[in-house]
């Protein structure tokens, strides 16, 4: 995806690039992890991230040819400005599957969400452990998960288990993460994927 990049955002990368050097990464690996730095001003996402080069790579392409993208939080979605995201967090239907089901109304919009997109779709959590933990148990055949989920209840143990899980993955160790951070990952994969930034 071409687009015009900003000076500032331009500055940004220089200063960030002048701090860490993420030249022994991967192409697209780098170009996650300088987004997911550039959004944050942390670091130590440049330790903290695993990333899956080759899944990675492949759902890149994925996006390119349309695949669907889902969100666990309205705030994720908000910060992937070039596509529009399947989002059902607050959909009536999804508080009431909640309710009925005893579980979270996160885990409920994966269900409705994978009804609606099916297999393929690139997977992003940037708030909710238990929607991680329902995209891993209902093996909804991604072509990525961006497991970035925040927080001190379940958010590292969530990311554990997905990478066991051994689907296609980003996510990081640590219990940091968060809305901005996984849509920023997201968006590494849309604006550059061929991690030429």
């Amino acid at each position: 995806m071409n687009r015009e990049v900003h000076p500032i955002e331009e500055e940004s990368y220089r200063i960030l690039r002048s701090r860490v050097d993420l030249t022994h990464l991967p192409p697209v690996s780098r170009a996650v992890a300088e987004r997911v730095i550039h959004a944050s001003a942390d670091l130590e996402y440049a330790n903290d991230l695993v990333i899956d080069e080759d899944a990675a790579f492949r759902a890149a392409a994925r996006l390119a040819g349309g695949a669907p993208v889902v969100t666990d939080v309205t705030m994720v979605a908000s910060g992937i400005t070039a596509r529009e995201c399947v989002c059902h967090v607050g959909d009536s239907l999804t508080a009431r599957l909640a309710r009925t089901a005893g579980i979270t109304r996160s885990a409920a919009a994966v269900r409705t969400a994978f009804s609606e997109v099916g297999p393929g779709a690139v997977w992003v959590v940037g708030c909710a452990p238990t929607a991680l933990e329902e995209i891993i148990a209902r093996r909804v055949d991604p072509a990525l998960v961006i497991g970035l989920p925040v927080g001190f209840v379940g958010a590292a143990e969530s990311k554990e288990a997905l990478r066991a899980s051994g689907l296609p993955q980003i996510s990081n160790v640590s219990e940091k993460g968060g809305s901005a951070v996984a849509a920023a990952a997201l968006n590494a994969l849309l604006y550059d994927p061929a991690g030429t930034a």
